[in-house]
């Protein structure tokens, strides 16, 4: 009986263990990328962004293939899904790029920018 409680007790942590890894996240973030809008989480995936160190408001992974979303840098009116504005003061979105670990993966392109 007792060796019975104790396969019952090991089975009770092994499923524990499962149902606690299944929900941890690892690398990129739960979120998803809000298509209709061209959002992560409530943060506009275009406009005015200024690259920062500290305190960004997104973190990027800028990649080569597969990305989460094309970005192409503008001059000016940057009204459409990964359009980017670089500036220095005054930013819409404060963005840090990250080797690892970033919220989303950008590439940088020439033309058609959006959510691939």
């Amino acid at each position: 009986m007792k060796m019975l409680r104790d396969l019952v007790k090991i089975l009770i942590v092994l499923l524990v263990g499962i149902v606690i890894s299944n929900n941890l996240s690892f690398g990129q973030s739960d979120d998803e990328i809000n298509e209709d809008e061209c959002r992560f989480n409530s943060i506009k995936l275009f406009g005015k962004i200024q690259f920062v160190e500290s305190f960004p408001d997104l973190t990027v992974q800028v990649v080569e293939s597969f990305p989460d979303l094309k970005v192409k840098i503008v001059d000016s009116f940057p009204d459409d899904c990964g359009e980017w504005q670089i500036v220095d003061s005054f930013p819409d979105v404060k963005v840090k790029i990250v080797e690892s670990f970033a919220d989303i993966k950008i590439q940088f392109v020439e033309s058609f920018p959006g959510i691939p």
